[in-house]
Order: structure tokens, then C-alpha cells, then sequence
């Protein structure tokens, strides 16, 4: 059976000479200076000729008590995870239920691979800054509300500049690559890979992958430079072109063997995110020095862990026109009706959180959430009855809403993208044919317009919130790249860390209907919540097995916050 890479505790002999060893060869040192990391230690430059020491040698102590307990988590990691994948899993225990879910590193399978001086330290910009260098021992924790005699909880490596990098400068050729579907901010993130390589860490080879995943073994390479993209931030979608599918594992790798390629910056989805843990793994099995650094990128914001992701915010502002023309129509006329669709095919968090903050819905549809048409509390009589009072009314439905119920009313072909995602039926113009013959029934005059901004939405430029993100996101990269790593970057409660690959492609980010977010839209909008007792009861067994999981296999913690 496959190791899990959990450190196992050593005698205190081999603890004390593991410990001299680090003091000697200057690990941790010259860190940021900030309020949540630790005592800071006094600079020391690593000793010439010396050797990096492994990665493991920084990896926290556990207490001898907890060695059983440390063996079963093994064991149910390695369980859980397929066979392949079980190998790369790397997790670090401390005192007080502290548990690091690392990402792999590139001395992991290459120990002797030298260290050089990171060249922020000479750099202008970072002068008037106290300590720029990260603390080796600083860690984001999955969950900052906790009780009084909580464990510690799962944490993630804090992501930022290290003192020592694993690349010389002029030696790096990078690559970045977009796959899946359009989001805001592509650009932008783009922009700050070229220009943070070459203003950072004076990298002069970076280049483009054309049209997505494919582009590594079917297009030609494209130099980029900081003056090719300047202003590409101000346009939508992506310059480089992106595209669903085309992975193939074996050929991407052989280009990047052959071409040299080693750092390979990769955005793109939860699918996406998946074939750079698969590239990852395949770079690793014939010993390459390549760091793979993905950037999550989805406009339905249903990646695990993480905060959100970039474009969101775009996103939902933008939906805010929508549903403001849809506003203007429906109070325009007599029983007025505006139905918005927007994006989010499993997660309605787009829906929801446009509907916070439109303050004109009357009614938001998203798939965590069951609704039905007919009977007491049903769709129909909230409409019925919601007309009646103001005369006109807004909804707002997510795509993959009421799938279930119009696949009882039309047959449909279970029909896939390149993506592996399920295409999906038109539940707007399905649920505007239902509202109209409910009404046509009740010999009710009605007028109702339908609304679909769902790809004028993904396809503008990031605001500036959006911006500033994709900036955070990119130089956080470049420093985890740098530095050896190989990770999923995105912001976990506000800070910016490293995450293995499979913590963000084990599962989905949904609303979650049991949560007070739900509540306070359920409470803005004044709609019924079309749940049973039986649906809800549901809902919070799902929530506790859910917890049950993170706190037994801290390695596959779904991250839901």
C-alpha cells in the first residue's frame, strides 16, 4: 500500500540532531514580519556549499500520544484516495489537533536539488519593506470560527516569497495555459503571470499555450513579454484562446520535456484543476524538475476551500443589469413578470448572492435548493398571490435549477460537453411556457419577459475588485513556483495559501440551504422555501457527515465553510 507521507514521531536523539541540522543550514529565516505569524527568527544566510536539506526536515513534530490516532489517519487517507494519488498526499500533525495539508515539493522526489538567493531581496520595490519573505512555518487554517477547547483544525501552507527559490532566473522557461469556459479576469491574471515573472524574478521566457489543454502538442508556443500584454486586462475573455477537453497527459508532457518547460501555470476550473494534478503526477514519475502552479478559476464560484473564485464579483455585478431591466419590464405593465437566468450549474451562488444584492427579486431558484410548481406553497400560487399585492414581480433562476422537473414534462438525451459536464435543459424558457399556461389557465392577463445574459456576463472585463484579486493570485503563484512547490493557489478566510490538488477537485462548493446566508435571502425576498420537513432533515444529515468527514480524514476535508 502506498504511503500517505504522514510524519511518524522519531526518538528524541533524532529529533535533537534533525533540529541542530536545521539551525546550521538557516531554514525559516528572514520572514514577514506579521501579526499572525510566529516569533520571528534573525536572519541567516544558508552556508556556502552546503545542500538544501529536504522538505521533510521542516515538517512539525507530533507528540508520541498521538501516534495511533496519527496511523489511522494514515490509513484512512490512503484508503480514500485512488491508489496513484495516495502517494502524493502529505500531511503534518502538531500539538493541539494542529494539521498541515501540504502541497508536494520538488525535493520530494529530487533531495539534492540546489537552492539560490531569492532575488526579491535586491529588489527596489520590496526596499522599504520590513521582512518580505514568508515564515517557513506559517499556515492558514481552514476555519477560524472555533470553540474554546476546539483542536487546532486543518491548515493550509501560507503562500508568499521564500528566501531560498528552486530556479535560477535566467534558466526558467515558463508556460501559461486557460481551459474551460470564459470567466472575467482571465486577462488580468495573464497580464500579472508575464509581468510578475519578469518585474519579480527577472524571467525573460515565458510563453503562451493556444486554445486550452491542446495547445501543448497542436500549436505553436507564443512568446509573451510585459509589453504584449499591457492593456490586455482591459478586454474580456482570454488572448490566449482556451478550449474544453484535449487533455491527453503523456503528449503534454512530452512537449513540456522537450521544450524545457519548467514552471507551467495553469487556470482553469475544477476540471481543469484535475488535469493539472494528472500533468503533476506524470512530471513526477519521470523525475522532472517542473513546478505546476494552478489558479482556480469558475464564475459559478463552486471551488472547494477557497474563498472564491476570481470573476465572481464581476459576475454579480454585472447580473445586477439583468435583473434591473428585468425590474423595469415586469413593473412597465399590468401582472408583469421579469425572469432572469443566470449562470450556476451546480451551485446557485451567483443567483443568490445577485438577488442580495439586487433588492428588487421576489423569488431566486437555485439547484441546491428543490422547488415545485403546483399545490399549497408551490411556485404557482407564490406568483398568484405575489401578483395580486404589487402587480408585477422579478425571478431569478440558476441554470441548473429545476432540472429534475423538466425532465419529468421532456425527454432529454443524457448528453455531455468535452468537459464531462452534463448538458443542461433551458429551464427559463421551460419555467416561462409554465408560467404562462398556469396563467392562460387561471384566465389571469399576464406579461412576462425572459431574460439570458449568461454569456454577456462571463465574457466582460474583471472590476476592480476582480483585478486586485487576480493580481494576489498570480504574484502568490510565481513565489509558490519559485519556491518548489507544486499546488491550487486561492484565498482561504482572507489569506492567500497553497493547496494540494485534490482537496479542490474532491468535491464541490454548494449553497448550502441549511446555512444563515440561505435564510437571510429567503428572508429578503419573502419567498416560501418550497422545502418538506423531509428536505430539510436531509440537508442536516448531509451537513453532519460532512463534518464527520473532515474531522476523521483531515487530508479529503471538503472545505465548506
Amino acid at each position: 500500500m502506498a504511503s500517505s507521507h504522514i510524519i511518524l514521531p522519531k526518538e528524541e536523539e533524532e529529533e535533537e540532531k534533525e533540529a541542530a541540522a536545521v539551525a546550521e543550514a538557516g531554514l525559516g529565516v528572514g520572514v514577514e514580519a506579521d501579526h499572525d505569524s510566529p516569533a520571528q527568527r534573525p536572519y541567516q544566510e544558508q552556508a556556502p556549499g552546503k545542500a538544501a536539506l529536504p522538505f521533510s526536515a521542516t515538517c512539525v513534530r507530533i507528540s508520541r500520544d498521538s501516534y495511533p490516532n496519527l496511523r489511522a489517519l494514515r490509513n484512512a487517507s490512503t484508503m480514500a484516495l485512488h491508489d496513484d494519488d495516495a502517494a502524493f498526499v502529505k500531511i503534518e500533525e502538531g500539538d493541539f489537533g494542529y494539521v498541515l495539508d501540504d502541497v508536494p515539493h520538488l525535493t520530494d522526489y529530487l533531495p539534492d536539488l540546489p537552492t539560490f538567493p531569492n532575488p526579491l531581496q535586491d529588489h527596489p520595490a520590496y526596499s522599504t519593506v520590513k521582512q518580505y519573505f514568508v515564515n517557513a512555518d506559517d499556515t492558514v487554517p481552514e476555519k477560524v470560527v472555533v470553540q474554546k477547547n476546539s483542536p487546532r483544525g486543518v491548515h493550509f501552507r501560507r503562500a508568499g516569497p521564500r528566501q531560498r527559490v528552486y530556479f535560477e532566473s535566467e534558466e526558467v522557461k515558463a508556460c501559461i495555459v486557460t481551459c474551460g469556459g470564459l470567466c472575467p479576469g482571465l486577462n488580468t491574471v495573464i497580464r500579472e503571470l508575464v509581468c510578475g515573472l519578469s518585474h519579480m524574478y527577472n524571467v525573460s521566457n515565458v510563453f503562451g499555450i493556444q486554445n486550452g489543454y491542446k495547445g501543448f502538442y497542436s500549436s505553436n508556443y507564443l512568446p509573451m513579454t510585459p509589453k504584449s500584454v499591457n492593456d490586455i486586462h482591459k478586454r474580456g475573455g482570454t488572448v490566449l484562446g482556451t478550449s474544453r477537453g484535449g487533455h491527453d497527459t503523456k503528449k503534454i508532457v512530452d512537449n513540456i520535456q522537450d521544450r524545457g518547460i519548467n514552471q507551467v501555470y495553469i487556470i482553469g476550473g475544477d476540471g481543469t484543476q484535475k488535469g493539472a494534478y494528472e500533468i503533476y503526477k506524470e512530471i513526477r514519475r519521470r523525475g522532472l524538475h517542473v513546478a505546476v502552479a494552478g489558479i482556480p478559476k469558475t464564475i459559478d464560484n463552486d471551488i472547494a476551500v477557497i474563498d472564491k473564485s476570481f470573476g465572481f464579483d464581476t459576475a454579480v455585478e454585472e447580473a445586477q443589469r439583468a435583473i434591473n431591466a428585468a425590474h423595469v419590464e415586469a413593473s412597465s405593465a399590468e401582472n408583469g413578470i421579469g425572469l432572469v437566468k443566470l449562470m450556476g450549474r451546480y451551485s446557485g451562488f451567483i443567483a443568490m448572492y445577485a438577488t442580495l444584492a439586487s433588492r428588487d427579486v421576489d423569488c431566486c431558484l437555485i439547484p441546491e435548493s428543490p422547488f415545485y410548481l403546483e399545490g399549497e406553497g408551490g411556485l404557482f400560487e407564490y406568483i398568484d398571490r405575489r401578483l395580486k399585492e404589487n402587480n408585477h414581480m422579478v425571478i431569478v433562476v440558476a441554470e441548473g435549477a429545476g432540472q429534475d422537473l423538466i425532465a419529468q414534462s421532456i425527454p432529454a438525451a443524457d448528453q455531455q460537453d468535452a468537459s464531462g459536464n452534463k448538458l443542461l435543459l433551458d429551464v427559463g424558457l421551460w419555467l416561462t411556457h409554465k408560467i404562462k399556461d398556469y396563467c392562460k389557465s387561471k384566465k389571469m392577463e399576464m406579461t412576462i419577459k425572459y431574460i439570458d445574459p449568461t454569456y454577456m456576463i462571463r465574457a466582460i472585463p474583471s472590476n476592480a475588485s476582480d483585478n486586485v484579486y487576480c493580481t494576489l493570485l498570480a504574484h502568490s503563484a510565481i513565489h509558490g513556483a519559485m519556491a518548489g512547490y507544486s499546488f491550487t493557489v486561492g484565498m482561504v478566510n482572507g489569506r492567500h495559501a497553497y493547496i494540494p490538488f485534490h482537496r479542490v477537485t474532491s468535491t464541490r462548493n454548494k449553497v448550502r440551504i441549511t446555512d444563515r446566508m440561505w435564510a437571510r435571502l429567503l428572508s429578503s425576498t419573502n419567498q416560501p422555501s418550497f422545502l418538506s420537513q423531509k428536505d430539510i432533515d436531509a440537508a442536516r444529515e448531509a451537513d453532519k457527515a460532512a463534518n464527520a468527514k473532515n474531522q476523521s480524514a483531515p487530508a479529503l476535508a471538503n472545505g465548506e465553510k
